[in-house]
């Protein structure tokens, strides 16, 4: 069920559960690429590094929005995808240049290396700067803007009416006959 989290602490751990499913696929798709069990890319790291990235960022995206954040109103989807897609760009340039600086700077060129420069320091660092960019810029909430509707799946889940058509906000607000008065009664 997509609830409004309690406080800030349970959007960490949801943004930090839906990127270890992202970095498990960021770090499985650069070794494949790098290494000679598919070896397309063994010798361009950096390339490999932006394939892999993408792949993971499909995977985000759709963790992001529908679990992480999906409580949140965020008004129009075109918007927020191009907004996830720059500050994921500006993530995965923070990770590029830890890569860059290892590999060509320091010469530092085995798999190994490349994996602990990109996927290790770079990640961490753009994995802070992902979060609160997600948080500020992508997935804020836009006032006036209604909530999504109840997806069929959890409007038993949802108290209420079950009509799947109303949205969160109309689910909890009490409306004619349902004030809590009997109709006639005493209240």
């Amino acid at each position: 069920m997509r609830r409004r989290p309690r406080h800030v602490g349970e959007e960490v751990w949801r943004f930090l559960l839906v990127g270890g499913a992202g970095f498990v696929v960021d770090v499985g798709v650069f070794t494949l690429l790098r290494t000679s069990a598919l070896g397309l890319l063994e010798d361009r790291p950096l390339t490999a590094k932006v394939v892999s990235t993408v792949v993971a960022t499909a995977v985000t995206w759709l963790g992001n929005r529908w679990w992480t954040w999906g409580h949140r109103t965020t008004g129009s989807t075109r918007r927020e995808l191009l907004l996830f897609l720059a500050v994921n760009a500006g993530g995965t340039g923070i990770a590029l240049a830890c890569l860059a600086v290892s590999h060509y700077v320091l010469g530092l060129t085995s798999v190994l290396a490349d994996n602990v420069s990109a996927n290790g320091v770079g990640l961490v660092l753009g994995t802070a700067f992902r979060f609160v960019a997600y948080r500020a810029l992508v997935f804020r909430d836009v006032p006036g803007r209604r909530p999504p509707p109840v997806p069929p799946s959890e409007a038993l889940l949802v108290p209420g009416p079950h009509r799947t058509d109303l949205h969160r906000t109309e689910l909890h607000r009490p409306g004619p006959g349902r004030s809590g008065a009997e109709p006639g009664g005493a209240a």
